[in-house]
């Protein structure tokens, strides 16, 4: 007999066939694998920023085999690489999500809707490929995970603690991925399976420092919460704002899929994760993507459960995966766009700094790290002393105490053209234009 395909499969093939059209590498992503490059030469996990001369303050190294697997991608592939990981997370998180509304019953339509309303919620991170792209692939598992043990209480419950061990390695996601654990085994299992829930809580949170790190992972994940980026609600930690269109479009899909989410009254522990992302999200735009992932499957099932076979038999289903089929290979086979400094650029600067830092805004920063060139401050930003990174992310907000940064070191700078930090060097009398692209403009100091 011929088994239908499922409507949300083909939607979650679409979803990763567009992140290919359309995905390109952004700030955060070129740092892994400029850090991964000197682990590999060197075979040791550093201690210190390789690349940056700004002092660093007590960073620890934990999601090396990150660092690792970027800079295997770049040394291969280039940025194409990277470009090609965000797919594969696309892919695992939308197949992650299918099966979790398969597997809870929820209607063909409504499950490839809220599928197709979690990419349209967080363009940016299905279509950026960022160091969160574990996270990207990696939550969405573990809550499948924990949703089925949620149905029936298994020994696959185990299963979490090589994945979150895996996690901490690639990502201080990871940490988050514990937290959502912690609540379902507090709320859900621990009633009923209490020294089982305990043993896996405890294995878990030996998991999560697994890292080359060890105890000081913590330290790690100290860092990077209490940085000035963090704190300052700067970039990727900026709180919602409805002055920013895509926090507009968050609201407008994640408010509809928490209600729907909570109309069915799920669980405790998921009522708990629930309000704790709506939280997070409120706080920091950037946890929107995990809201909507989690929310997909509750959501969902608001509109009742599955009681028809799915709309497409095989072969046709066959056929309209073809689309999504020729959407990747258009995708890797066209050039991949370059959201920085152009080359000529990036060559001209390190030139002209002959060896001295380069002061240079993230992107940029990253892409000259990449290349093996010397700058004064990049990311990961949490890991130089909190007075360096407060001067640094106040010069890219384009605010006076940022001067201070180009009173330093540097006496060669790349800025993204029309940024904050561009406009004020543009009226600089300490600095003057040399050159410009597409996307960056490149000063030097006046003699």
């Amino acid at each position: 007999m011929e088994r239908p395909l499922k409507q949300t499969w083909l939607v979650a093939a679409f979803g990763a066939a567009a992140c290919a059209l359309g995905a390109h590498v952004g700030a955060d992503a070129r740092w892994l694998a400029a850090i991964g490059s000197a682990i590999f030469n060197t075979h040791a996990v550093p201690h210190s920023i390789p690349y940056a001369s700004a002092p660093n303050f007590a960073w620890h190294d934990a999601p090396a085999l990150g660092q690792l697997i970027f800079h295997a991608l770049e040394t291969f592939f280039g940025d194409r690489g990277l470009i090609l990981a965000q797919v594969v997370a696309v892919a695992i998180a939308l197949a992650a999500v299918a099966f979790d509304l398969d597997r809870a019953g929820a209607r063909e339509g409504a499950g490839a809707g809220v599928i197709a309303a979690c990419v349209v919620a967080v363009p940016a991170s299905f279509f950026v490929a960022r160091a969160e792209l574990f996270s990207l692939a990696l939550f969405p598992v573990l809550v499948a995970l924990l949703r089925e043990e949620d149905r029936r209480m298994s020994r696959r419950i185990w299963l979490v603690v090589p994945l979150l061990a895996l996690w901490a390695n690639l990502h201080g996601g990871a940490l988050l991925g514990f937290l959502v654990l912690a609540a379902y085994l507090v709320f859900e299992r621990a009633p009923r399976d209490p020294l089982g829930a305990w043993f896996v809580f405890l294995a878990s949170a030996a998991a999560l420092v697994a890292t080359p790190s060890l105890l000081e992972t913590v330290d790690y994940y100290s860092g990077v919460l209490h940085g000035k980026a963090a704190a300052g609600h700067y970039g990727l930690w900026a709180r919602l704002s409805f002055s920013d269109p895509l926090d507009v479009l968050l609201v407008a899909i994640a408010v509809p899929l928490v209600f729907a989410a909570l109309r069915r009254r799920p669980r405790a522990w998921q009522v708990v994760v629930l309000l704790a992302l709506c939280a997070l999200t409120v706080n920091a735009h950037r946890n929107g993507l995990w809201l909507v992932l989690f929310a997909a499957t509750p959501a969902a099932r608001a509109f009742g459960y599955s009681n028809a076979q799915p709309w497409l038999s095989r072969r046709p289903a066959l056929i309209c995966f073809c689309v999504p089929a020729a959407m990747l290979a258009l995708g890797f086979s066209r050039p991949v766009a370059i959201d920085g400094a152009s080359e000529p650029l990036l060559r001209r600067a390190a030139t002209l700094a002959d060896g001295s830092p380069i002061l240079a805004e993230p992107v940029a920063a990253e892409q000259l790290a990449l290349r093996g060139d010397r700058i004064w401050i990049g990311n990961p930003i949490d890991a130089f002393t909190p007075r360096d990174q407060f001067l640094y992310l106040e010069w890219l907000r384009g605010r006076p105490d940022g001067d201070q940064v180009l009173r330093g070191p540097s006496r060669v700078v790349v800025a993204e053209r029309g940024s904050l930090a561009q406009r004020r060097l543009a009226v600089s009398e300490n600095f003057r234009e040399l050159a410009r692209d597409a996307h960056a403009v490149l000063y030097t100091r006046r003699k």
